[in-house]
């Protein structure tokens, strides 16, 4: 069974898999569709090609011809303990077929009970019967889509009590115990540590480095005194602070610039890949690297 993503194919027309990307949002596409610069990374969120016509897949694959792509799952609810739902996997597995993207990848979180969802991305316990369960989950997933899926920290803007592990021990038992990767969403520990007053360099430093495969970047809004993971600002000064010294402990990793609301001209989202793209090669003589030596 070919379960590692960095078995599929790393290149886009001959060229080597960049490293360095941002999120592709509709809106965008006749942009992307027009766009004359060197090959991306371009994430996608999984449910959003659930219910496309025809033809705005056939523009995907246009643009999959010439730019990598990673599909990022927000609805699967890897935290549930009452399993997955059978049909929400069978689509993602009939969009990881349609694309193959080079990478995957969902967060660590629930939104459903009782066949009940919730339109948010809610934390879980750090408990060992929330391991057992999520360990089942991906598993599931990962022998579904016979491939690696790397599993993303979230933003909690109520955190779980104390239980059996912390974060970043939760984070270790399940790349252990699965084999997933870790997406780390560097915004969203810097929001927690706003919020809550959890040092993210600390909880950083914690994980094990050799499972990290992506990058996050973004900007959140403050609302009322709070800090929000809203994907609708520019990625502040601390954010890319955090990055460089994430690079430079860890290494180079294929890096995603989201940006899902008040959506600012493309060039914006280019400018910030460049920013992503300098910070990486920094830490790596050859920004063109293959991603076998990025995942």
């Amino acid at each position: 069974m070919n379960m590692a993503a960095e078995d599929q194919a790393a290149h886009v027309g001959g060229v080597k898999t960049p490293l360095h990307g941002c999120g592709l949002r509709f809106a965008h596409l006749p942009d992307w569709l027009a766009h004359q610069g060197p090959p991306c990374l371009l994430e996608l969120h999984t449910e959003n090609l659930f219910a496309l016509p025809s033809v705005a897949h056939q523009r995907l694959s246009t643009l999959r011809e010439r730019h990598a792509f990673s599909l990022h799952g927000v609805g699967l609810s890897l935290g549930s303990t009452d399993g997955l739902d059978a049909h929400h996997l069978r689509q993602v597995a009939e969009q990881v077929q349609r694309y193959q993207p080079l990478l995957v990848s969902e967060h660590l979180a629930w939104n459903r009970i009782d066949g009940t969802c919730v339109p948010d991305l809610l934390p879980m316990p750090f408990s060992l019967d929330a391991l057992h369960a999520v360990v089942a989950n991906v598993q599931r997933t990962q022998d579904t889509l016979q491939r690696t899926i790397a599993v993303e920290n979230i933003s909690a803007y109520l955190m779980p009590p104390p239980a059996d592990f912390d974060e970043a021990g939760f984070l270790t038992e399940l790349t252990q115990r699965t084999g997933c990767t870790l997406l780390v969403d560097l915004n969203n520990l810097h929001v927690n540590q706003l919020n809550h007053g959890h040092d993210a360099w600390s909880l950083l430093t914690k994980l094990p480095f050799a499972s990290i495969s992506q990058w996050h970047l973004g900007g959140p809004t403050e609302v009322d005194g709070a800090w929000i993971d809203t994907h609708a600002n520019t990625v502040p000064e601390a954010v890319w602070s955090l990055y460089d010294m994430a690079i430079d402990a860890v290494g180079p990793k294929p890096t995603i610039v989201e940006w899902d609301q008040d959506l600012p001209p493309l060039q914006t989202l280019l400018d910030l890949a460049e920013r992503a793209r300098m910070a990486l090669s920094r830490g790596s003589v050859d920004t063109g690297t293959e991603l076998e030596r990025a995942a």
